[in-house]
């Protein structure tokens, strides 16, 4: 599966972005897709994750209420819908899609990774 990532941007303290992640392949219905993001100097870092079907998802404490994750299986379309957006959300965000159907919080649970999408937030 190859993703690409997009949709980032550079927005004001408290503004929204919603970026897309677009996959190659008619079987990314079969598995989790999960948004990452790594600062300068930081390691990467879990954001969201959502299973096959769209019907489960898990947040990072640090974005819960704030972002909303989705899918489209028949576009191969994932997002992340991004609100109330702080300077220390500024980073490089990477979408993944995990071999099964059910992704996780850890790096090492996805095998196909999308380049990355700076998102920018000015204070």
């Amino acid at each position: 599966v190859q993703l690409q990532a997009y949709g980032g941007g550079l927005v004001h303290s408290g503004g929204s972005l919603k970026l897309s992640c677009a996959a190659s392949r008619r079987t990314f219905s079969n598995n989790a897709v999960g948004w990452f993001r790594q600062a300068p100097g930081k390691e990467r870092e879990f954001v969201a994750t959502i299973n096959w079907s769209g019907g489960s998802t898990i947040y990072a404490d640090s974005v819960k209420g704030r972002f909303t994750i989705s899918r489209d299986n028949a576009k191969n379309t994932a997002y992340l819908q991004m609100s109330s957006l702080k300077p220390e959300d500024t980073a490089v965000y990477y979408c993944a899609a995990a071999r099964g159907a059910y992704g996780g919080r850890f790096v090492y649970q996805y095998n196909y990774w999308g380049q990355g999408t700076q998102v920018t937030v000015s204070s």
